[in-house]
């Protein structure tokens, strides 16, 4: 199998590292803007060749993770380049445009649009780990527009990862996402920034961070270069969600500034019900 990765960061280079675990011959070809990025991948093996959008017309599949925006502009190309029996499929975290930019392309049905429920706050090549999608969700959009053999080829792909697959439409994924991936990146990079403008005269807080901050934090080391681009093709859901956020936030301080505590800890106690919404793997494996 030959497979393609545009961009060969945290999300395929860990896509690299299991495919040739789970298929030794595996040739992985490589696509960067940058030399350094290739040199990188090739020495941490997740990559064999490098390669350039026009030489992929002999991939089995091609793989897209990079910023949201130039997927949606070299989309296009891409299905230009690659040959008649390629699957096309990108990795991000949001569709609608993504889908949209390729919507009346004659080679439409060699695209299959997906987003893994996966990743970490790091990036580059040497973010890449092993067993990265393994009981994740991936979200699989307009699955009636791609080619059935090739949409069965994805699955396979997907399920031998260790993959939960659920099928979504592109305007659903990008109102429900903004919820719970986009508005998390906010939270965490304001509350970083919060802190940080308090560092100069208040060294202690950092001293006294514990693992609440870090993990709360956590996503603010995110790649700006990766979340702006999100945000800014998601920017109406986004904008709808954080009015809703500000306004409870809004209701929390109005409660504590009215010393309205017993209401303050009925909230608190129905929000504690997420410990149990929060089991994706059990309930769509009906576990």
């Amino acid at each position: 199998m030959k497979v393609g990765l545009i961009g060969v960061g945290l999300m395929n280079g860990s896509l690299a590292l299991d495919l040739k675990s789970a298929h030794p011959s595996v040739l992985v070809y490589g696509v960067s803007r940058t030399e350094a990025t290739l040199s990188n991948a090739m020495e941490l093996g997740l990559i064999d060749h490098r390669a350039t959008i026009a030489e992929l017309k002999d991939m089995d599949l091609v793989s897209i993770a990079i910023p949201v925006e130039a997927t949606a502009f070299l989309l296009p190309k891409i299905l230009d380049a690659v040959g008649p029996n390629t699957l096309v499929i990108d990795m991000g975290s949001t569709k609608t445009a993504i889908c949209e930019s390729v919507a009346q392309h004659p080679k439409r049905e060699q695209f299959l649009a997906c987003h893994p429920i996966a990743g970490t706050e790091f990036s580059g090549p040497q973010a890449a780990i092993r067993n990265l999608y393994k009981d994740k969700v991936n979200m699989l959009c307009e699955t009636h527009k791609t080619r059935p053999e090739l949409l069965e080829r994805a699955r396979s792909i997907f399920t031998n990862l260790g993959m939960h697959l659920r099928e979504i439409e592109p305007i659903a994924h990008d109102r429900h996402i903004a919820y719970v991936s986009h508005l998390s990146h906010i939270t965490s990079f304001m509350l970083g920034k919060t802190v940080m403008e308090k560092e100069e005269d208040e060294q202690n807080i950092f001293d006294m961070a514990g693992s609440g901050f870090s993990s709360t934090v956590r996503l603010a080391k995110s790649s700006p270069e990766m979340w702006m681009p999100i945000f800014k093709q998601n920017k109406q859901n986004v904008i709808e969600t954080l009015d809703e956020y500000i306004s409870n936030m809004e209701y929390f301080k109005s409660l504590l500034a009215n010393d309205d505590y017993t209401t303050l800890v009925e909230e608190m106690k129905k929000i504690n019900t997420i410990t149990h919404i929060l089991k994706p793997e059990i309930k769509i494996n009906g576990k």
